[in-house]
């Protein structure tokens, strides 16, 4: 293995290893209630990092108040965070590509900006028993918009950054990653994945 070979690889959780509920469930929820379906997932992320509570520094209850304020979402708490989670489901085929990756050698890593609905679905999935490290931005005080994160997550791994395959279907944290330096693919669906990891690593 050389200084630059890929040692880790990193999973974003929503739209990589699981669907992606957040999206989704807005959109779910928007159609429901008759509001505005294009616009209100890019509310759900500037509300999320506005409350502070993808970064730890706010609660969800501060995140839907700010979305019933900026979309007219109605719905208790409790409610709209069920629609949410509900929409988080993991993809069997590509835990089979974190086990295959594991049992190879390769550090495995969930790096996403999420918040502390990630445990819950974790008590639901048990998924992260099968993860060396998970980085998660709302015990980081750090999310993926900010590409200090990068640097932090190479050098708490203690590798080169180029040692580090990044994966994330959000193609301005692809870039971010790239910029540092991080080896990447921005997932796009499973068939181009499965393609593109072959050529990074060879055969999975």
């Amino acid at each position: 293995m050389t200084d630059t070979a890929i040692r880790a690889v990193l999973f974003d959780f929503g739209g990589v290893l699981a669907e992606e509920g957040f999206r989704n469930g807005l959109v779910k929820l928007a159609a429901e209630q008759g509001l505005d379906v294009k616009t209100m997932p890019e509310q759900g992320m500037k509300a999320v990092y506005d409350s502070g509570f993808v970064l730890g520094r706010g609660s969800a209850g501060d995140f839907w108040a700010l979305m019933r304020e900026r979309t007219g979402l109605r719905g208790d708490d409790d409610s709209l965070t069920e629609v949410i989670l509900n929409g988080f489901v993991l993809r069997d085929w590509m835990m089979d590509v974190v086990k295959k990756l594991r049992a190879e050698g390769y550090i495995t890593g969930i790096l996403s900006d999420q918040t502390h609905w990630l445990d819950e679905l974790d008590e639901k999935y048990h998924f992260s028993r099968f993860f060396d490290r998970i980085y998660n931005s709302y015990y980081l005080g750090k999310g993926k918009q900010d590409p200090t994160l990068f640097a932090d997550v190479v050098a708490d791994l203690q590798m080169q950054p180029a040692m580090v395959l990044f994966i994330d279907d959000n193609a301005a944290n692809v870039s971010r990653a790239q910029a540092e330096g991080l080896s990447v693919i921005q997932y796009i669906s499973r068939e181009d994945f499965s393609a593109r990891l072959e050529a990074v690593l060879g055969d999975k």
